[in-house]
């Protein structure tokens, strides 16, 4: 087998890209720019391209198949080599399905968790040796790559991404998984540069739905309004399994979860965490994996890459980072924050980022998501927003959205100035981004404070 990836350099394609290489796939590629770390991973694998740019030549008849990244352009001149010569173009997702059409699917989807839920799962499934392949969209720690494919694994666990599939497939990527056990997590209006309404938005996750083999499975959060209408508009149809967040205590060091009568101590914390481990316990229960053996390998758990991160920790101080950007993560995390550190001061630091966050129409939807915060700090920088290509936004527009108390800024100095004026006696910091506050070196900033 010969592939080719146009577009090669993505966070998800090189991953995908390095899998084929080791499942013993001919592999090569091309992209117009390689960032860090995918350049170094595709090196080691003996696999990034010779040249960087596009290059007709790459397209040739001994291709069995081409796999087009969303960072690649509906002229791209690989792209219409390929299409010229008859030569099968898939998107990242269809090609994945390719790989696991022989194995039962399990697909995790929704506007939040989907990381954490299909982390936890895989965590439980590496603790109890089971063999599975595996796709996740974001880096954890203990991989060297985030997406597994194999002849011997009988099961395929996918994070279900509902943004688009390729340049030329503007379906949803989890529209194309077609799972025997699927799980809902919560439906919070996203990419809306996709999705211009919230009813549009919702409409994916019915198609998701649908989508579910025959006689499949559907695992669905009830404490979400949207995602609770749609399992019980597929009970008849589908197997759905209900579930909520479960009884719990919080401890010094975590949590202690009461389930069927019995105790399990855990690392971590949160009401929403805890709710995501429910419902990756029960997609772990259609793999043969009982409950209790689930609960008891989830007691080393301490967390997803870039969610509720540990950055430093002190006696009376502790520095987390986080990836949270949309409204409903902005709260679910600190409110899980305050919640385990109720006798602290929380200060929350928060960055506009993304094309959705920092689009005038959008940020209503962040009204009082940072009130469980004792100080809060949003942050946007208005090269960003031009860039998108977005209208101006200032800094009253953001604070009459997010309510009152918040602090906005737009200058990276001020939000360190303010953060070094604190006493970081008793008190927990939060900064959650997609990005970096346009150049803070959190470990660095950690460190600071601790001294």
């Amino acid at each position: 087998m010969n592939v080719h990836f146009i577009a090669i350099g993505g966070s998800a394609m090189h991953n995908l890209a390095i899998a084929l290489s080791r499942k013993g796939i001919k592999v090569t590629g091309s992209d117009d720019e390689i960032f860090e770390p995918s350049a170094s991973r595709l090196k080691k694998q003996g696999i990034y391209p010779e040249t960087i740019g596009w290059n007709e030549a790459n397209i040739h008849n001994q291709l069995d198949a081409v796999i087009l990244g969303m960072h690649a352009r509906e002229d791209n001149p690989e792209l219409l080599k390929a299409k010229a010569l008859g030569i099968q173009v898939f998107s990242y997702p269809e090609y994945l399905y390719e790989q696991s059409k022989n194995k039962k699917r399990i697909v995790i989807g929704g506007s939040h968790g989907k990381t954490t839920i299909t982390s936890m799962l895989l965590h439980v499934v590496s603790q109890m040796q089971l063999d599975v392949d595996y796709m996740v969209g974001a880096q954890l720690e203990g991989y060297d790559c985030m997406v597994k494919l194999s002849e011997s694994a009988p099961f395929m666990i996918l994070e279900g991404d509902e943004y688009l599939s390729s340049p030329i497939d503007r379906r949803p990527k989890f529209h194309l998984y077609q799972p025997h056990v699927a799980l809902l997590s919560g439906i919070a209006w996203d990419h809306i540069n996709v999705f211009p309404t919230f009813e549009n938005y919702v409409e994916q996750f019915e198609i998701f739905c649908k989508c579910i083999e025959p006689n499949g499975v559907l695992v669905y959060n009830t404490e979400d309004n949207e995602v609770n209408k749609l399992g019980e508009k597929f009970k008849d149809s589908l197997r759905t399994k209900p579930y909520k967040t479960p009884n719990y205590e919080v401890t010094a060091t975590g949590t202690k979860v009461t389930y069927n009568g019995k105790v399990y101590d855990l690392k971590i914390f949160g009401s929403h965490n805890l709710q995501n481990m429910i419902g990756a316990m029960y997609l772990a229960e259609e793999m043969g994996i009982t409950n209790d053996d689930f609960l008891n390998a989830m007691g080393t758990f301490t967390g997803a890459g870039k969610r509720l991160q540990k950055v430093v920790e002190s006696d009376d101080f502790v520095m987390f980072k986080d990836f949270a950007h949309s409204p409903s993560k902005l709260k679910a995390t600190t409110k899980a924050v305050k919640e385990q550190y109720v006798d602290r001061k929380v200060i929350a630091c928060m960055e506009l980022h993304t094309f959705s966050s920092l689009k005038k129409e959008f940020l209503p939807q962040y009204k009082d998501t940072m009130q469980f915060a004792d100080e809060a700090i949003v942050y946007f920088n208005h090269d960003v927003v031009k860039h998108k290509k977005l209208e101006p936004i200032t800094k009253e527009m953001v604070s009459d959205a997010f309510g009152g108390g918040v602090n906005v800024m737009d200058q990276t100095n001020d939000v360190l100035d303010f953060i070094k004026s604190q006493t970081h006696k008793n008190e927990v910091l939060l900064m959650m981004s997609s990005g970096t506050f346009d150049g803070i070196d959190y470990e660095k900033l950690g460190n600071e404070l601790v001294l």
